[in-house]
């Protein structure tokens, strides 16, 4: 990986002489300079150098010095190979870190006239699908053909290829950067991918996703978009294995073979559906992960899942206490029921055995320490104003991330959160503007109505992903979750533990509500008592929250 903007600044740096380039300047990591280390990175074979017989990080046999050398004992320009240059190399020109720049291809037209010399380039021509009057079919599918293009074709120099497939798929490509606000570079990565593909493209072939992805990822271009493209022209075969089915190979490798296969049955009814059955995605993943370590248990000594028998089940339950015991057993329970149900065991072994009702637990309040170490942590404008969604307004991980745009008045001050419209309080309303303002500029052109973005949902439409908001305080005590608890704690002891009020100002349900209030009520009687805080978030969701 090159070395990025910004990383000058948390990388020592040495005034010395790069040990690759021989240039005196600024050193950073392995004691080397910006462009050596990026050419380090992207060329990791070493070996004795071809022309100065240095053991270095080498491109084609030869080193970043001999390189330079060669470009500058080249006489007759840019176009001429470099290669009987560098077998000549004999000495060096030493340079200063900064000094020495490869100059790029010359331009093949004059610059656009406009501001800083250049002008918007034209919008390509409104075409749409082309029409075929006969079809000739290819013999082999020569995907070389395609990759031939990459880097070959520079629409910034002149003309696309004349080609009806790449017209309408750059008209695709410029009416989706204008319709999600792309910057100049996804818009022009787009480009280039669409020009190696469809550069000569004929009627009715078909492109897999497989002869082009990994190239696109390694150039850096967007597969996503361009498979978008692709799919809307209708000519495209995505052979991808989906991300569900590499998640769920990898939670059922290590079980035995009629366990795992019987389990992912199972697995598939619940986050699917079937016949009078209704998906569940999200218990799914959580019944799957309670009943994960007990399978894995039996898999060591038990081949199918009709070997399971009453006293293994009692066995693993009594290792386990309070709420991840009561889970464990309700995933149990749903699988052997769904494995007697369809015959793939004779008797249920959890049939009989009682679940029990773990005690709710007394939350404690958080320390003015703990809700510092949060605050000190949240230094960007994002995570401040999480933090403060959590801890004032009570906003769980997922009402934050849909919060969208037009949730927030500021002109009237009022903020909407999950559905329900509370006033917003000065330090929010600050903590917005700031975020708002940072939002604009970082993002100039995004056409995502949420609230929060990054830089991948920019130039899409969802939310932010779950563990972008976990991460900003994971491993501290004071949490999101904890953050949220807190608040509402704090309302309950306020107001006399009063379950209704609590209900009617977070709009929580009666049961949610009655658990706060009969914490708050402990900690009023009791409250020098120090109680043990659970960390599991289930055991405070009246509905279920988004899974870790």
């Amino acid at each position: 990986m090159a070395l990025r903007a910004g990383t000058a600044a948390r990388v020592p740096r040495t005034l010395a002489n790069c040990r690759s380039c021989l240039a005196w300047g600024l050193t950073y990591c392995q004691e080397l300079c910006q462009p050596c280390y990026t050419f380090a990175r992207e060329n990791v074979t070493e070996g004795a150098c071809g022309a100065c017989s240095r053991t270095q990080h080498l491109k084609k046999h030869y080193c970043r010095l001999c390189w330079c050398q060669a470009v500058l004992e080249r006489p007759s320009g840019n176009n001429t190979p470099l290669a009987p240059y560098l077998e000549a190399v004999r000495h060096h020109q030493l340079f200063f870190v900064g000094m020495y720049q490869h100059l790029g291809t010359p331009r093949a037209c004059p610059r656009r006239p406009g501001a800083n010399g250049r002008a918007p380039k034209p919008a390509p021509p409104v075409v749409g699908r082309p029409r075929v009057a006969w079809i000739q079919l290819a013999l082999f599918d020569d995907t070389s053909a395609r990759l031939y293009h990459w880097g070959r074709i520079d629409l910034r120099n002149g003309p696309a290829p004349d080609n009806p497939w790449l017209a309408w798929g750059l008209h695709l490509a410029h009416t989706m950067a204008e319709t999600r606000g792309f910057g100049p570079a996804k818009f022009s990565s787009l480009n280039h991918t669409l020009v190696m593909l469809l550069a000569e493209h004929a009627d009715e072939e078909m492109i897999r996703t497989s002869d082009f992805g990994e190239l696109v990822h390694r150039h850096g271009g967007s597969i996503r978009h361009t498979v978008e493209v692709l799919g809307t022209m209708g000519i495209l075969i995505d052979d991808r294995t989906p991300a569900f089915e590499t998640w769920l190979e990898n939670k059922l490798d290590g079980l035995a073979p009629g366990i795992g296969t019987e389990v992912g049955r199972w697995f598939r009814v619940l986050y699917e559906g079937g016949p009078r059955r209704a998906a569940h995605q999200v218990t799914a993943r959580k019944h799957l992960y309670s009943a994960h370590p007990a399978l894995v248990e039996w898999s060591s000594r038990r081949a199918h899942l009709r070997e399971v028998t009453r006293d293994d089940v009692l066995a693993h339950a009594d290792m386990l206490v309070g709420n991840e015991r009561k889970r464990t057993m309700v995933a149990l329970r749903s699988l052997f029921a769904w494995a007697k149900k369809n015959g793939v065991v004779f008797a249920d072994p959890t049939r009989h055995i009682r679940v029990g009702q773990a005690a709710d637990p007394v939350w404690q309040r958080l320390s003015p320490e703990e809700i510092a170490r949060s605050v000190a942590v949240a230094t960007t404008a994002e995570a401040r104003l999480v933090v403060a969604l959590a801890s004032i307004h009570a906003a769980r991980s997922g009402a934050i991330r849909r919060l969208l745009v037009e949730d927030v008045d500021l002109v009237n001050r009022r903020l909407t959160i999950a559905g329900r419209t509370r006033p917003l309080d000065d330090l929010t309303a600050r903590l917005l503007i700031e975020w708002l303002e940072y939002r604009r500029e970082r993002w100039p052109n995004t056409a995502n109505r949420h609230l929060l973005i990054s830089r991948e949902s920019a130039v899409n439409f969802e939310c932010i992903c779950y563990s972008q908001i976990v991460k900003i305080l994971h491993g501290l005590p004071g949490t999101i979750e904890r953050l949220r608890i807190d608040r509402q704690l704090e309302e309950a002891l306020v107001h006399g533990a009063d379950p209704l009020h609590l209900a009617a100002v977070f709009e929580i349900s009666e049961s949610t509500a009655i658990r706060y209030a009969s914490s708050a009520r402990q900690l009023m009687e009791r409250p020098s008592e120090s109680q043990p805080v659970s960390s599991s978030r289930t055991q405070v969701s009246a509905e279920p929250d988004e899974p870790r």
